[in-house]
């Protein structure tokens, strides 16, 4: 008896998104169904390439076409994504779905290292990825990134001139720190700083991206408010370490999120330094700057803890070089990224998935 597309998507009305719990056909992820003889073939669309279920929704599609249909079907799945972002809001970017704000309640707790190696990870898996450098009191992406020397160009889009954004590990990147030479201070004051931040994020041609990363200045303040005001940020991500002091302020820093004038929704805590591993014995840890401080806070606020990164020497190394550390082979701290990435993408699409969206 011949396979008809009835069949199959009935079959896979029995693989649920264990995010978004709903099957994957109501969800509109299965597209494309094509059946010649006892080949089955149709594409999964996710609502991010770095879906960490990705294998997981490929192996029960499979295994359902093979229950339910036939056995004996030649199964081919194809694995895509279309990311999805919430309706545009008033200050929305175009071509933009998703911003992500990365901040700190202090500085030196690792903000830029996290917010530059999210944004490479998320390129590695598949994502179009932008980042800009808001942090006017040390803008450190031009190093993270080996791009000291660049200059963004000027150019001309629809008759207006924008700034053509660098280009970096496939991150299209600005920052405040490519308005001056490395060496040279930036003395402004908070209105002049705004100004330029506002030019720098809305006065980029950043064409299609799934996810722009904004790297914030440490702490709180009129920057921070003025950002938030002049762009609809989806989300934002709270940088810490385990200490108490740093946790202190982490909560003011999510406190100034969670004000009704701002109300920018936290996605949750990463918790950077949270124990140090050796080179030699990459599977020890070592709480030195105190245990689960990242993880009782969350749990304390009510927000998710994102992802755990360890203090290896190699993370400052691989940034002092601008090559960021996410790109190295299989270590502890690349794996830690990475799976960060694939969290804050899940818990993006998540949340869009409770609002009205596009695709």
């Amino acid at each position: 008896m011949a396979i008809t597309q009835e069949q199959v998507l009935e079959a896979l009305r029995n693989v649920d998104d264990p995010d978004l719990k709903k099957d994957i056909v109501t969800l509109n992820m299965v597209r494309d169904v094509t059946i010649d003889g006892n080949r089955v073939s149709f594409r999964i669309v996710l609502t991010t390439p770095a879906c960490p279920m990705k294998e997981m929704i490929h192996k029960a599609a499979k295994n359902a076409i093979l229950h339910f249909v036939d056995k004996n079907a030649d199964v081919n799945i194809v694995m895509d994504a279309e990311v999805t972002a919430k309706a545009p809001g008033k200050f929305a970017l175009p071509g933009v779905k998703n911003i992500i704000a990365v901040s700190s309640g202090k500085g030196g707790v690792g903000k830029s290292t996290v917010a530059s190696n999210l944004a490479v990870a998320l390129v590695m898996q598949g994502a179009k990825v932008g980042l800009v450098d808001a942090d006017i009191y040390g803008p450190s992406i031009p190093i993270l990134f080996d791009v000291v020397n660049e200059r963004p160009l000027a150019i001309n889009v629809e008759g207006v001139n924008r700034m053509k954004p660098i280009e970096s590990y496939g991150v299209k990147l600005n920052s405040v720190g490519f308005m001056a030479a490395p060496d040279q201070a930036i003395p402004w004051r908070g209105p002049m700083a705004s100004k330029a931040l506002n030019e720098i994020i809305s006065g980029t041609h950043w064409g299609e991206l799934d996810y722009l990363i904004i790297d914030m200045p440490p702490g709180t303040g009129d920057i921070h408010l003025s950002i938030v005001s002049n762009v609809s940020v989806t989300a934002a991500v709270i940088v810490s370490t385990p200490q108490n002091i740093a946790l202190s302020d982490t909560k003011r820093g999510i406190n100034m999120f969670q004000m009704p004038q701002v109300n920018v929704p936290i996605l949750g805590i990463v918790e950077n330094m949270a124990y140090f591993t050796p080179a030699e014995l990459p599977n020890n840890k070592y709480y030195i700057f105190g245990r689960d401080g990242g993880q009782n806070l969350a749990a304390k606020l009510g927000v998710p803890l994102l992802g755990q990164i360890p203090l290896v020497q190699s993370i400052c190394e691989s940034g002092d070089a601008g090559r960021p550390v996410v790109l190295q082979e299989d270590t502890p701290q690349a794996l830690a990224f990475r799976s960060l990435a694939q969290t804050i993408a899940q818990q993006i699409a998540i949340s869009n998935v409770h609002e009205p969206q596009l695709s």
